[in-house]
């Protein structure tokens, strides 16, 4: 199966499936010297995991890293760094009764399509556990980035028709969507349980900020930084829209409102505002890097939808299980990996461009 490799300097390839034995990410061309171990990476891996609250699903997985390769006495060695994850409660009872149905919403009939063959446990190689894999490759990224003075942080800014209207960064790890705003937060949480209780599901919006991103990264014209960013961001799971800066408001604005004044600040060229995102044709421009992801609400849930099974025939599934009512919270650290192996590569990239 291609596609399962992202970036061209620094690189992560993932394996493995939901159900099966473990999953795990290989991350090649991080440059060596850079400190790491296992408990930096289980940082990042725990904000994703599981059974953090109730409006997450409630299978178990300790999601502990474990490095086999490309580390040694606490330093990266240049060579290639292999994480494995293993899966520890796995439970296919559920997908058994289902497998020959199709569920709307996942990837069930398009991998039957495209392969002939799929694995029904939990959607095999399409299920959001895949998404592990990135956070450890993004954690390995976050460390190098750190050398270098890079930030990424991420946030729930919308959940259902809930909207976060203020931004304060220290609670958003105190509440269970991780939104920058508490009163919002609280609403969300309570929306999501409402959902959950019907059967049903939600949505949301998540914000990811790119925080010391130098000046001059991007490849232009088919690998601009904004097109890789959100070709990395569109490849998570239930992400249906990417936008950078002012993304899709820009329409509704002038050139002359829409535009970043510069001046000099501090003896440095700065921006008075940031409607493009940081990024000017395709090339980082030393301000904050600034993308939303929408996600679709969870296509797993126990209402009777209408459907097809293996022989194309008409019939309906309810679909069992441990999923989450919202995937909003648990994908805000995926978001950040996402623009933390971007940022890598494209840094490691740009070392080349000029003497």
């Amino acid at each position: 199966m291609a596609g399962n490799s992202l970036g061209t300097q620094f690189r992560i390839t993932t394996w493995g499936e939901s159900h099966g034995p473990a999953v795990g990410v290989v991350i090649d061309g991080c440059p060596a010297g850079i400190e790491l171990d296992e408990k930096k990476i289980q940082k990042r891996l725990d904000k994703r995991r599981v059974g953090q609250s109730a409006i997450t699903s409630q299978r178990q997985e300790p999601d502990e890293a474990r490095i086999l390769s490309g580390v040694f006495e606490g330093k990266t060695t240049g060579a290639p760094i292999q994480i494995e994850i293993e899966n520890k409660d796995a439970d296919s009872s559920s997908y058994d009764k289902i497998k020959n149905v199709f569920r709307p919403g996942h990837a069930d009939f398009t991998y039957i399509k495209k392969y002939g063959i799929r694995d029904h446990r939990g959607g095999g190689r399409s299920s959001a556990r895949e998404t592990a894999c990135r956070v450890a490759g993004g954690a390995v990224a976050r460390e190098f980035l750190k050398t270098q003075g890079i930030y990424v942080f991420a946030h729930t800014v919308q959940v259902s028709h809930i909207k976060a209207t203020k931004f304060d960064a220290s609670v958003i790890e105190k509440n269970d969507v991780r939104c920058a705003d508490e009163v919002a937060a609280k609403k969300m949480v309570e929306r999501i349980l409402e959902v959950r209780k019907d059967g049903d599901s939600v949505g949301g919006i998540i914000e990811v900020r790119g925080i010391g991103v130098p000046a001059g990264l991007g490849e232009p014209v088919f690998d601009k930084i904004n097109a890789d960013l959100a070709k990395a961001l569109m490849s998570i799971n239930a992400v249906k829209g990417v936008e950078i800066g002012s993304g899709f408001s820009a329409v509704e604005l002038t050139g002359s409102e829409h535009n970043d004044p510069m001046r000099i600040r501090g003896a440095k060229p700065a921006f008075l505002t940031n409607h493009s995102g940081g990024i000017d044709g395709g090339i980082s421009n030393g301000n904050k890097i600034v993308a939303r992801i929408a996600l679709k609400p969870t296509p797993s849930i126990l209402k009777e939808q209408q459907t097809l099974d293996i022989n194309e025939k008409e019939t309906t599934i309810t679909v069992e299980g441990r999923h989450d009512p919202c995937v909003v919270p648990r994908a805000v650290p995926v978001a950040e990996a996402m623009m933390l192996v971007t940022l890598a590569d494209h840094l490691l990239r740009n070392r080349s461009a000029k003497v």
